[in-house]
């Protein structure tokens, strides 16, 4: 199965609203592995890798947020697999 990995970067009303821990939640219900952290410019990183599907599910979710978000923008990049860490591992930092 060919790993596709991507580098989010979500602004909005995105911390204290238990955006990263959503995240996580989400990522692991869809089989996906990497990180989410807040920025201290106010947005959340969240850097996944899993099969294609299921990471463009997530930054389709990513879009909306925990019921507390308000999203204003989602800016993904592509990045190498390699870098995102390790398979079914999900973590906040």
């Amino acid at each position: 199965m060919p790993v596709t990995a991507r580098r989010c970067l979500v602004a909005g009303r995105v911390q204290g609203v238990f955006f990263r821990a959503s995240t996580r939640q989400r990522a692991l219900e869809l089989g996906c592995y990497g990180h989410v952290r807040n920025l201290a410019d106010g947005r959340v990183e969240v850097l996944v890798a899993g099969e294609a599907a299921a990471v463009n599910t997530l930054i389709d979710w990513l879009w909306l947020g925990p019921p507390a978000a308000q999203v204003t923008h989602v800016e993904v990049q592509e990045v190498d697999a390699a870098t995102v860490g390790t398979p079914s591992e999900f973590t906040i930092r």
